[in-house]
């Protein structure tokens, strides 16, 4: 009895204790020269989470081990120096094992669950991460903004200080809303010009068509004019000479050319 008095939990589990301290203070140690050696200022990046998280899993894994194989032993001996000594008979071992695989069927999907949960808590802290980091980028952005508006403000006014010789005109004076507003407009005058010009041009167009047509049938009626004139001069020379008749008949025919040759000119004229 006295035996088994002495034999505990905590005294079997010193060992465990001793390396679990052991341990702890080699990685307090690590994790200590790390942050000494490392700026004040740095964030622990994922890479190094991830190599602590899996240091410590198998810590975890070494420790849990350790406590299984404790207990059991504890138990074992709890079992042969009992008074009476417990005795297992094989149908309750073979109970107890179908009961363990179905505990370990419960504790396989348990960690399948876990796992899964895991992978998922890890996937939101990648994006927590990198929306933290976007959001420290945006504030030292928005922290920086009202000193650089402040610097623009001031270029602004040092560049309408030197703006030299001021002009007079009140449209070089507009705000850029204003400006756009009278180029707007000015943009509209100027496609209504543009039609009106198009519209003159077709104008023109035609009425050169017309004074060319007109220029052609001028071309004959010269010629016609021509011809009268030249009997005009022998109608002439032939009344000096006191001969009649046919210098009459020309005569009244060069007025008759003469008046159309006026007419003519006139609808030139006018069409120009």
């Amino acid at each position: 009895m006295d035996e088994l008095q002495s034999l505990s939990i905590i005294k079997l589990g010193e060992p465990l204790l001793s390396a679990a301290e052991n341990d702890g203070r080699h990685d307090a140690g690590r994790m200590s020269d790390a942050s000494s050696n490392a700026p004040q200022s740095d964030i622990p990046t994922p890479a190094s989470l991830q190599a602590d998280l899996t240091h410590y899993k198998e810590l975890f894994t070494k420790l849990r081990f350790s406590y299984v194989e404790q207990v059991t032993k504890e138990r074992f001996l709890r079992a042969v120096v009992g008074d009476p000594p417990l005795y297992i008979s094989a149908s309750q071992n073979s109970a107890l094992e179908s009961q363990l695989l179905s505990v370990k069927a419960t504790l396989k999907a348990q960690k399948t669950e876990v796992a899964d949960l895991i992978a998922d808590l890890e996937r939101q802290g990648r994006a927590l991460s990198q929306r933290y980091q976007d959001v420290q980028l945006q504030t030292i952005q928005l922290t920086e903004m009202p000193e650089q508006i402040a610097q623009l403000k001031s270029t602004i006014e040092t560049l309408k200080a030197a703006q030299e010789p001021k002009s007079d005109n009140p449209l070089l004076a507009l705000s850029l809303p204003q400006t756009m507003d009278v180029l707007s407009v000015k943009e509209d005058e100027s496609t209504k010009l543009d039609i009106e010009l198009a519209a003159l041009q077709a104008k023109v167009q035609a009425r050169a068509r017309e004074l060319e047509q007109l220029q052609n049938d001028l071309v004959p009626l010269q010629a016609q004019k021509g011809r009268a004139l030249a009997d005009a001069e022998d109608s002439k020379r032939r009344k000096a000479q006191g001969i009649s008749g046919l210098g009459d008949e020309l005569e009244e025919r060069g007025r008759w050319l003469k008046g159309v040759e006026t007419t003519l000119r006139g609808l030139l004229e006018a069409g120009a």
